[in-house]
């Protein structure tokens, strides 16, 4: 991976995690009080935790983060509840659709500790990190959502 390359897809990643963040924190509020809430809110400071984390990679490696790329992710998420279940009202579909997506990016999030710890020896400022951890969370993540999904795919389909 070039240095070029790296930041992209950091970036790209950093971008994914906007989106990530601010659909989990539309579901919980639509679904204040209940359970998809109350199991969703602990995941998606998890994810805010390792955006956080994301972010310093890119302050260490001095690439910067893209602000095209963090509001194209923003303003997708905002385009996309027209879509989710095809309407703008909360429902079973439209949770699952979601949960869909974040589920998808966190396995998209595990494929990224994976890729940086094959390529840690080549950067300086990706050794220290505990990728393994890293992936590990983010694999428990997955299946917590997973889990949560196919609860929300009986209630829709």
């Amino acid at each position: 991976m070039s240095r070029d390359a790296l930041q992209t897809y950091l970036n790209d990643h950093l971008a994914g995690s906007v989106m990530a963040i601010e659909l989990g924190e539309r579901t919980i509020r639509e679904n204040e009080g209940g359970p998809v809430a109350a199991r969703l809110s602990p995941l998606v400071e998890q994810i805010r935790e390792d955006q956080t984390v994301l972010k310093g990679v890119i302050e260490r490696l001095g690439t910067g983060e893209s602000s095209l790329k963090k509001a194209g992710a923003w303003l997708a998420e905002k385009a996309g509840r027209v879509k989710l279940g095809g309407t703008d009202e909360p429902g079973d579909l439209s949770r699952l659709e979601v949960l869909e997506m974040l589920t998808t990016g966190v396995h998209g999030k595990r494929a990224l500790w994976r890729a940086l710890r094959v390529v840690a020896v080549r950067y300086e400022e990706l050794r220290g990190l505990d990728l393994d951890l890293l992936e590990r969370r983010a694999a428990e993540q997955h299946d917590e959502l997973e889990a949560m999904r196919l609860e929300a795919a009986k209630a829709a389909l």
